[in-house]
């Protein structure tokens, strides 16, 4: 049985070219809504808690990204497939069909990077940005560099041409896909062994499109942040980052990288690990209350 966040019911809608989407909604009926995306290696059940805690002012929609969890997982027969671009599209037109036309958007890891180009891609419909824990695709690769790289040496392994990736993953994905809960999480109590099972069950279940998601972000997802770069194109919302502090692990200023795209940004940095809307869920939830009242 698929875990999911407690109260809350379970939709499947359309997403971009009609991929299903699984989703969690909650929350008060009237209240404005919030849209909450996953992190690897996870799904939507990441933000029980903190979807629990927003329920109650808010309309709190949790879907799995495509490619995840319980929504579709369509074959990578083109590089746009996975590519943000189409992962924010989805999350725009699930929204739309919950009768949504403008919401505030955060999003954890892979999910942070979907927000990050729905921040950008569509600046009409995010009304408010949530980042936790990462920096923009583009970004991310220049602050790589050297021995301390080897923290994201799964964003190397996924890069790589389609068949060594997910066949030396898929046949030891549970270690896999766990060491990173086991290195990342600071707090190991907050992912209870029923929760990391879940994980690594749905994991285990989408390698493919795993790696896909991973290595779009070698390849289309560059391109894109580029030729925003270029432009000068910046997110018009306010944006809220919440992150650790990667910039004195890594030799970078945290800060000044967001702040070239987010105008309006308040940057924090947290003492919980990776996994901070599990390990410090009120933490979380008040940076969220914090950036809907900007």
């Amino acid at each position: 049985m698929t875990l999911s966040i407690p109260g809350f019911d379970h939709v499947r809608l359309p997403g971009a070219g009609g991929v299903g989407l699984a989703a969690a909604v909650g929350g008060s009926g009237s209240g404005s809504p919030v849209v909450l995306l996953h992190g690897f290696p996870q799904t939507h059940l990441m933000w029980r808690h903190v979807a629990e805690r927003l329920a109650g002012e808010h309309t709190v929609i949790c879907p799995d990204l495509r490619g995840y969890g319980a929504s579709d997982k369509p074959a990578a027969t083109g590089e746009d497939v996975y590519a943000k671009r189409t992962m924010a599209a989805d999350v725009v037109a699930l929204a739309a069909a919950l009768g949504h036309e403008r919401f505030a958007l955060v999003g954890h890891d892979r999910g942070a990077l979907v927000a990050f180009r729905a921040g950008l891609d569509h600046p009409e419909t995010v009304s408010h940005l949530g980042i936790l824990d990462v920096v923009p695709t583009l970004d991310m690769w220049n602050v790589l560099h050297g021995v301390p790289a080897a923290v994201g040496y799964h964003l190397f392994l996924m890069a790589q041409p389609p068949g060594l990736p997910e066949t030396m993953i898929a046949a030891s994905a549970d270690a896999f896909f766990g060491s990173f809960l086991d290195a990342w999480a600071n707090d190991p109590a907050a992912i209870p062994a029923e929760v990391r099972a879940e994980y690594l069950r749905a994991s285990a279940a989408a390698v493919p499109s795993i790696v896909a998601d991973y290595r779009a972000s070698a390849g289309i997802d560059v391109t894109h942040d580029q030729a925003d770069l270029d432009a000068g194109s910046q997110l018009a919302m306010p944006v809220t980052v919440v992150q650790q502090d990667w910039g004195a692990q890594l030799g970078y200023d945290a800060a000044g990288v967001w702040k070239a795209w987010a105008p309006d940004l308040d940057h924090r940095l947290t003492r919980a690990g990776h996994f901070m809307a599990e390990e410090a869920p009120d933490e979380i939830a008040g940076a969220i209350r914090d950036l809907l009242a900007r």
